[in-house]
């Protein structure tokens, strides 16, 4: 377990680490304080918001705290290949007490079980510890005050949005006071819907720890790994796990919103939906680890989109309960991560026409028609709606979009969108193949074939000596290194290995990537993208530099923070992670450069 002294431990930064159960989530500062959540859903009002209060650093206004009198000295680190996480509090007399923090999940009665609820057991290791425990949900962005209501054994805060019950074996005097007071003996809390715990308070929270314990230790048993970086995969594996919204099947961008690409860039973003895109990757990730679970759930959600979309039309992101309209707002009364405002609520890129979603949906659907494990396979009325979306990249191979980075401002014929219209009609072709429709494959093929020679001739930048961002231009954008990752491109070919070499020139900071080298709608980025140097380790792979691919993938894994997780955006300079948090894209990328990556088995046993 790493430790430090928490001079600046009340400083908000990215050292957080995340609980859920695929209903809800929670991130914990390192010091234990649950600094975010949002309930009833993952996308909701949030319950706690101190994450982005914090212009002053953390406080206990919009937090569940625990407070060791004293303190100077952290430990923090989750239970080996589950989502509950360990958090040892010290004091300088050597007194010390423990934080058990998950969210329960298990089966029950052939059914699983993941209510909307917090689960925190705190109890002493050493001494006799004085301790302050508070939770101060805020209620509508602390626009308004919880009605508070104290009875026995629980307290009910009644928000604006929703009400929750915390039960609890503490003294309830304690808690509403904020009192210090010494911790004799271990104490439980269970925050989540207003309803009646059934069995005691300490005996369904030492079960539910168990249980969900047992959980998640088989789930991750079954992962088929890679030799090298295990712990990394796995830890990544049950993050993108916990991005799913399970009861629907969506999975979302991040957790957060509003958590800046940089500091003051007003680059604040809400993640919290799914992007079609990003969950295309968060599914092949985990099908290269053989968790096929979570591809199955996502395409139940998938096909409700595909199915409702008039005239074909589909949105870049949906809402995980399949909303379509995601209006964007400011919150105006936060002050946002650090004062770095503003908050946002909702995303304009819904209203977007991103023509790299009809690849997006038909490279995630593509599995389920050659996988033979699947409870469901694809079958002829799928291929039929993915036809559908298949037309749609043919007629819009070569036309503007905003492309994958959201342009707000301006249109072009991006090459990564005309690059996933190419793959939607190849993969077509290839699940045609399949079916026994000849015709159909022979169809698909052709038009995969004109998407890749519209894209040879109108994205190869002679002077650049690149494919570039788009047809025509003369800027690169890392999003080109997909070629290689879709299979557009073969294994070291000549186009690929110039193209890589002229972002590592223009675009590279070390092993670090950005996005692109033209100014946006905020000016030129000042951090590097988590995914595109990913995508880079890729390509160097794929050129065969494997050695260096190697050692940039092992600089990567080493500016995760103190339990293995990425946000969207890092500072190449000092190693600050920016932006929401934990970021799929990233937490991909670890995956697939481990496979990509790692010695086989073979040669260790």
């Amino acid at each position: 377990m790493p430790s430090l002294l928490p001079a600046t431990h009340r400083g908000a930064n990215l050292d957080l680490v995340v609980i859920g159960n695929c209903t809800i989530s929670a991130l914990i500062s390192r010091t234990g304080s649950i600094v975010w959540c949002c309930m009833p859903r993952p996308d909701s009002t949030p319950v706690f918001d101190a994450l982005l209060n914090s212009k002053n650093g953390l406080t206990d206004e919009g937090a569940m705290s625990v407070e060791l009198e004293g303190l100077t000295r952290v430990e923090q680190a989750y239970d080996s290949g589950t989502a509950i996480v360990r958090t040892q509090l010290w004091n300088d007399r050597g007194e010390g007490i423990e934080l058990v923090d998950f969210a329960p999940r298990f089966i029950v009665r052939d059914r699983i079980f993941r209510p909307a609820q917090l689960v925190r057991r705190v109890r002493p290791l050493a001494g006799h510890p004085r301790v302050r425990i508070t939770v101060k949900p805020h209620s509508d962005w602390a626009n308004a005050q919880p009605v508070v209501t104290r009875v026995s054994h629980h307290v009910r805060y009644v928000l604006a949005h929703h009400t929750v019950r915390l039960n609890t074996s503490m003294p309830l005097t304690y808690l509403m006071d904020g009192s210090w007071f010494s911790l004799d003996q271990s104490i439980s809390l269970l925050l989540g819907s207003d309803e009646t715990l059934a069995g005691s308070i300490d005996e369904t929270a030492r079960e539910f720890e168990e249980q969900t314990t047992l959980h998640w230790r088989h789930w991750s048993r079954r992962l088929a790994v890679p030799l090298e970086w295990q712990d990394a995969v796995i830890r990544a594996a049950i993050t993108l796990k916990l991005c799913q919204y399970e009861e629907t099947g969506a999975i979302l961008a991040a957790m957060t919103t509003s958590l800046p690409e940089a500091p003051n860039s007003g680059r604040n973003w809400d993640y919290r939906y799914c992007w079609l895109r990003d969950a295309f990757f968060v599914v092949r990730a985990l099908n290269s680890l053989s968790e096929v679970g979570t591809m199955e759930a996502y395409l139940n959600w998938l096909y409700n989109i595909v199915g409702g979309a008039k005239d074909g039309h589909v949105q870049p992101l949906y809402g995980i309960g399949l909303e379509a309209t995601l209006t964007e707002s400011i919150v105006t009364q936060v002050e946002g991560y650090r004062g770095m405002g503003p908050v946002r609520v909702g995303n304009q890129a819904f209203e977007h026409f991103q023509h790299d979603v009809y690849g997006s949906i038909i490279l995630a659907a593509a599995q389920s028609f050659h996988d033979h494990r699947l409870f469901r396979r694809g079958d002829a009325a799928d291929f039929a709606a993915l036809e559908a979306m298949g037309e749609k990249a043919w007629l819009l191979h070569d036309k503007p979009d905003a492309g994958i980075w959201e342009l707000r401002t301006r249109a072009r014929v991006h090459t990564s969108s005309a690059l996933m219209c190419w793959a939607a009609c190849d993969r077509l072709a290839g699940i045609a193949r399949v079916l026994l429709l000849p015709d159909r494959a022979a169809l698909w093929q052709s038009r995969a074939q004109t998407v890749r020679t519209a894209i040879h001739s109108h994205a190869w930048n002679e002077k650049r000596n690149a494919y570039v961002e788009s047809f025509g231009g003369e800027n690169l954008d890392a999003s080109v290194l997909l070629m290689a990752e879709v299979g557009f491109l073969p294994r070291n070919d000549p186009r690929l290995i110039s193209t890589m070499d002229a972002m590592e020139r223009s675009l590279c900071d070390g092993p670090f990537m950005r996005r692109y080298e033209a100014k946006d709608d905020f000016g030129f980025p000042e951090t590097t993208f988590n995914v595109c140097s990913f995508w880079r380790v890729d390509a160097l792979e794929r050129i065969g530099r494997r050695e260096e691919a190697r050692e940039a993938f092992n600089a990567l894994l080493s500016h995760r923070n103190h339990v293995g997780l990425l946000s969207e955006d890092l500072n190449p300079t000092t190693g600050e992670l920016w932006g929401n948090f934990p970021q799929t894209y990233s937490m991909v990328g670890i995956i697939n450069g481990a496979v990509r990556l790692s010695n086989h088995w073979d040669s260790a046993i």
